[in-house]
């Protein structure tokens, strides 16, 4: 058996090319006592993958030059050479990389039900994402009701999850988001208060009509000059939830902080960065609730999902360019 593979090559400076990455077949060991063989089927795609190439330090250590490129992943158990925790067939999720098969002890895998939920949705409102938003609004925010939300790349898969939770604890929620398709689906399908189309409003206006009393919680998922107008409109005693920077990820230069930083002392706010391996002893917990959510339909989620793992640069692409609906996928089962 073959195993079709996207190996890290050069780690980029700037928008990972065509250097970045190298597509690769290897054949499939056999399988040692206690391990098995995973047939990925879907592969998720996030922002934090270009953080993971930088040699550079962080909460996680840099993926390796001639590894393969770390992603979370989701499959089925297709080979079992006595492990006692999984069987032939069973559907499991973890970080299997960009590839179509893995071979593991087990450790790290979790078992799902693909019959509670599509494969795509346990990479999403089920997986990291979902998980993210979860923790990053109830536990780092401690979001009330009555309190204002701004959620920045509020239709991505962390921001849409974000303000939804936000509307369920009753607060009211102002997203930002790029383009009429992405703000109306906030508005129309979501149930979002208010939404800004940063390509086409001045984000500082759009913030003084539409945030009139100010915040009191930002959830930052782009950094650069929207987490430093944001800044400017904290109430007292505000949150600033730093989940991501995806408008810096890219930069050839140094990143921008913001020069705003200041309404923090004026108004005795807080800002905290938030990892969600944080909270890893918790997931069941939140996958219970989400799952609630989902079915009483309080909760909706929205999977883009893309073909091929010879596609995988084009499709990771999206993730900056914004040609993306939800939370972004590949398939990588032929």
């Amino acid at each position: 058996m073959q195993n079709k593979q996207i190996i890290l090559k050069n780690r980029p400076k700037g928008y990972p090319d065509s250097s970045t990455w190298q597509l690769e077949e290897n054949n499939i060991p056999d399988l040692e006592e206690g391990e098995i063989l995973i047939e990925h089927h879907y592969i998720s795609l996030d922002p934090a993958m270009r953080g993971w190439m930088n040699d550079t330090k962080s909460y996680i250590p840099p993926v390796a030059i001639d590894q393969v490129m770390r992603a979370g992943a989701i499959g089925k158990v297709i080979q079992t050479n006595n492990n006692p925790k999984f069987e032939v067939g069973d559907c499991v999720t973890s970080w299997g990389g960009v590839q179509q098969y893995s071979i593991t002890n087990g450790d790290g895998w979790y078992k799902v039900d693909n019959n509670l939920a599509t494969m795509p949705m346990y990479l999403g409102v089920l997986g990291m994402p979902g998980m993210t938003a979860y923790f990053g609004i109830l536990e780092v925010a401690k979001i009330k009701a009555g309190d204002i939300v701004l959620v920045s790349g509020a239709a991505g898969a962390v921001g849409a999850i974000v303000g939804q939770i936000a509307k369920i604890k009753g607060c009211s929620v102002i997203g930002i988001a790029g383009g009429k398709e992405k703000t109306n689906y906030l508005k129309n399908e979501l149930g979002f208060d208010e939404v800004i189309d940063y390509k086409t409003e001045n984000i500082y206006s759009a913030l003084k009509k539409k945030c009139p009393k100010g915040i009191d919680v930002y959830f930052d998922n782009v950094g650069g000059v929207i987490l430093d107008a944001a800044l400017s409109k904290l109430r007292m005693h505000a949150k600033v939830v730093i989940c991501g920077a995806i408008s810096q990820y890219n930069n050839k230069h140094k990143i921008n902080g913001p020069s705003n930083y200041l309404s923090l002392l004026v108004t005795r706010s807080t800002m905290q960065g938030m990892v969600v391996t944080d909270y890893v002893k918790q997931f069941g917990e939140a996958a219970k609730q989400m799952g609630i959510w989902l079915k009483e339909g309080k909760l909706k989620s929205k999977e883009d999902v893309y073909n091929g793992i010879e596609n995988f640069q084009e499709t990771y692409n999206r993730l900056f360019t914004g040609e993306k609906n939800g939370k972004l996928v590949l398939k990588v089962k032929e």
